[in-house]
């Protein structure tokens, strides 16, 4: 358990020293975590730079896998202690890039809400109010799609799509971009992207307009960063995202010239789940990393 919540705080933080923050250890005792790790795993995580650090493919496989192991350790845990939970739910976000730093945020949220097990269900990421409907979950983090059913829902926040690209790239050397130098450019995303997330990306951006664009769809987030140090594409991706990747100076990142493309951030719930979703909501709200202001 101490190995997945060092990899996971350190992805999140970007480097040893903000990692070691927030797990309340000092920071020569969080990169022998580190070294330990990999030297059990037989391959590197992270790799080091002068500006931070940054996930490797190999790493990236380990944390898709730690978001549900950390959390499934936890309840095995509790459950070997005999202290049965007053309240469980079931939790999915619709956005995968959450599982970046959700697993870390319940984990630390325990303390302060001792009666609520939250268990993260994955696999209904690609239709996260379907999974409400059907009653499959109890609450969805949701982004872009509309609950269905007979469920509630309230705004979190927000985090800001963010647009990175090489030092090299031409689009760099200006301040901001425009929709028109979006049109031009080769947009890298995600494979696994959600329909409504790619919906919700030409409104924002393009309004009633539908341009035809350039895409090159990539399975993992670390392809998508290496396709865009490469000089090969324009990445969009969250802010708490792209931040690790900026550290080592070889990516930037830049808005539209029309301000901060703003994605927001909704908690939808079974009413049968009112009190432990808003108690859930509520912390959560107050875990979210905002890296942004550090980005330009």
């Amino acid at each position: 358990m101490k190995d997945l919540k060092v990899a996971l705080a350190l992805a999140s933080a970007g480097s040893t020293a903000k990692a070691a923050e927030s797990l309340h250890l000092t920071q020569p005792a969080v990169s022998r975590a580190l070294l330990s790790l990999e030297e059990k795993l037989g391959a590197r995580i992270f790799e080091r730079t002068p500006r931070g650090l940054t996930v490797t493919p190999a790493g990236e496989r380990l944390l898709t896998g730690a978001a549900r192991l950390l959390v499934e350790l936890c309840d095995l845990e509790r459950r070997v202690k005999d202290e049965p939970p007053k309240t469980r739910v079931r939790l999915v976000c619709e956005c995968y890039t959450a599982y970046h730093w959700l697993p870390s945020a319940i984990t630390s949220l325990k303390s302060g809400l001792p009666h609520l097990t939250v268990d993260l269900a994955m696999e209904h990421s690609g239709d996260p109010s379907g999974a409400l409907a059907s009653n499959d979950v109890d609450v969805a983090l949701l982004t872009t799609s509309a609950p269905r059913g007979d469920v509630d829902q309230t705004d979190l926040f927000s985090d800001e799509i963010v647009f990175v690209m090489s030092r090299t790239h031409p689009l760099a050397s200006r301040k901001t971009i425009t929709r028109d130098d979006l049109k031009r450019a080769t947009l890298l995303r995600s494979s696994r992207l959600p329909p409504g997330e790619a919906m919700w990306f030409m409104r924002a951006v393009f309004g009633r307009a539908k341009p035809r664009l350039t895409f090159e769809e990539l399975p993992l987030t670390e392809a998508i960063v290496d396709v865009a140090r490469a000089g090969r594409g324009v990445a969009a991706l969250s802010e708490w995202i792209a931040g690790p990747h900026l550290q080592s100076g070889e990516l930037v990142a830049r808005r539209l010239n029309t301000g901060p493309l703003l994605r927001p951030w909704r908690l939808a719930w079974r009413k049968s789940h009112r009190d432990a979703a808003l108690r859930l909501g509520k912390a959560l709200a107050g875990t979210a990393p905002h890296p942004s202001r550090m980005l330009f």
